[in-house]
Formats: C-alpha cells, sequence, structure tokens
C-alpha cells in the first residue's frame, strides 16, 4: 500500500500539473437550469485549481478577520459552499476544532479530492468534503451553524430555491454569510456578465423570502480595504439569520 504522504503528494501534485498544463474542459455537473449567461459552468476542477491557487489571490481572502468576524470557534458547525481548493475551509477546520465540522462543499469532485488531500496532509480530521449540485447543496437538516460563501453565490441556480434548501440545513438560530463581488466593480465586470453578477438588494429580497433578515455588514473588502495588487474586487460581506432568531452581537 502506498504510505499516504506519498499519496497527498501525488494528488495535489497530479492537479497542479494537469490544470497548468490546461486539461480540457469537463461537462457540467448536474443541478437544474442556469441563471441566463453563466460563463463559467464548463470550466474543469483542474482549471479552477489554477485559477484559485494563484499566490498573489490569497492575502487578499482576509481568512483570519473572516474566521474572527463569524466568531467560530471550538465545537461549531460551518459549510463553505462552493469552497474550491479550500482556502476557507482549511482555516475553518483549524478554527473549529475539537468537536467541531468543517464542511468543504462543491460541484466538482477534483476540488474536492484536492482539499481532501490537505486535510489529510495538515492532519485536519474536523474536515468533511460534499459533493453538492448547482440548485442543492445536499447538507444533513439542521446541521449547521453558518453557511459561507465567498464569491460563489451569483453562480447558483435558481438562488431563491437553493436558499430555501440551505435554510433547512441550519440550525434554528443559523447563520448565513456571503461575500460577493461589488455589482459595478471593474475587476467583477472582466469575470462576469451583468445578468450574473447580483447585488446586496437582490440578496435581501430572495433572503426575506425565506425569512432571514439582514443583521451584520462588514467593510473587510471594500475600498483601501481592499488589497491592491491581488487581483481580486471589491466585495461587500452580509450575515443573515433567521427573522426573530435574535441578532448577533456586533464583533
Amino acid at each position: 500500500m502506498m504510505p499516504w504522504r506519498t499519496a497527498v503528494a501525488r494528488l495535489l501534485a497530479v492537479g497542479v500539473v494537469l490544470s497548468l498544463g490546461g486539461a480540457g474542459m469537463a461537462q457540467a455537473p448536474p443541478g437544474g437550469e442556469p441563471p441566463p449567461g453563466v460563463r463559467h459552468d464548463n470550466t474543469s476542477g483542474f482549471e479552477w485549481i489554477r485559477r484559485l491557487e494563484r499566490p498573489e489571490r490569497l492575502p487578499a481572502l482576509k481568512t483570519d478577520e473572516v474566521i474572527a468576524a463569524l466568531s467560530l470557534a471550538p465545537g461549531m458547525v460551518i459549510a463553505d459552499i462552493g469552497c474550491g481548493t479550500g482556502a476557507f475551509t482549511i482555516p475553518f477546520a483549524k478554527a473549529v476544532a475539537p468537536g467541531g465540522t468543517a464542511f468543504a462543499v462543491d460541484i466538482w469532485p477534483e476540488l474536492l479530492d484536492y482539499v481532501n488531500a490537505k486535510a489529510v496532509r495538515d492532519g485536519h480530521t474536523t474536515l468533511k468534503t460534499v459533493l453538492a449540485r448547482r440548485d442543492d447543496p445536499a447538507l444533513p437538516q439542521r446541521s449547521l451553524d453558518i453557511a459561507f460563501f465567498h464569491d460563489v453565490f451569483h453562480n447558483v441556480h435558481d438562488r431563491p430555491g437553493y436558499l430555501e434548501r440551505l435554510a433547512a440545513s441550519l440550525n434554528p438560530d443559523g447563520r448565513i454569510a456571503i461575500v460577493e463581488q461589488e455589482f459595478d466593480d471593474p475587476i467583477a465586470k472582466q469575470w462576469d456578465k451583468p445578468e450574473d453578477r447580483i447585488t446586496r438588494e437582490q440578496v435581501r429580497t430572495w433572503m426575506a423570502a425565506v425569512g432571514f433578515e439582514l443583521v451584520r455588514e462588514l467593510d473587510l473588502f471594500q475600498g483601501a480595504n481592499n488589497p491592491k495588487g491581488a487581483g481580486m474586487p471589491e466585495r461587500w460581506f452580509v450575515i443573515y439569520q433567521r427573522t426573530g432568531a435574535g441578532r448577533s452581537p456586533s464583533r
């Protein structure tokens, strides 16, 4: 049997080599009809590894500040939806240990394999991978303290329906945290068509329809707070909770 360290190293290396070599376009995973104009449906998992692991991107994610804003603590359960290469999921797994769970949720098996290999390599036993659909996060009901999206929710199919299914996965006082591109940011305009980008006002409407209210807004990624030279658009950061559940304390 191949030693686990060797197996992990090979998996990580294969993902990087294939992505840099321009792996072919993969078929889109199942999950409902896309919103008009979605442009990344058929991007392969290996190509996403190449894009998401570029060194200049990682400092712009401010993972430590995000963890503090979410007040993650040992024993909590969080889902990183659209986890990509685990830039948030791995720190989340560390923050909720011992006793908690960080779900790495994605629609691409290649990405989940990549994240799992990182977790095994680093000894993060609190991380679990979940193969989702574009219209369903496929998470256990009433299991989450927090559902987190970073620059992902605009890619979701049937956004109101997705939130309804996600809400069933949250504990009664669970929260949904969304980080999204500023609609008119120049980089966001390069990345996505107008019909693909979303506004905080749209999110507020969709959240109200499933019984959630805005409890906090943060400016971690706006204006001077958005790291320069990272090639990342300015982003808004909002946190929602069920109406009447009681506001999370300001932090």
